[in-house]
């Protein structure tokens, strides 16, 4: 799986900060920053915050395959 943020609709919740602060972080201005974008063993995690998103800025895809 992959991560990706969308900034331009991120509001600053900080809910995926705080779900899983190994892979996002806010930037001065509190908006969402990817710290990797493999959620590794947080993947549960990840997709909770994926979900609890108010705005949907955080999205999990499939790794393209090589």
């Amino acid at each position: 799986m992959r991560i990706s943020v969308n900034r331009d609709l991120c509001i600053g919740s900080g809910n995926c900060a705080r779900m899983a602060p190994e892979i996002f972080d806010q930037d001065d201005n509190g908006l969402v920053t990817l710290l990797v974008t493999d959620p590794g063993a947080a993947y549960a995690r990840v997709r909770q915050a994926s979900t609890i998103c108010p705005v949907g800025a955080v999205n999990l895809s499939q790794r393209e395959s090589a």
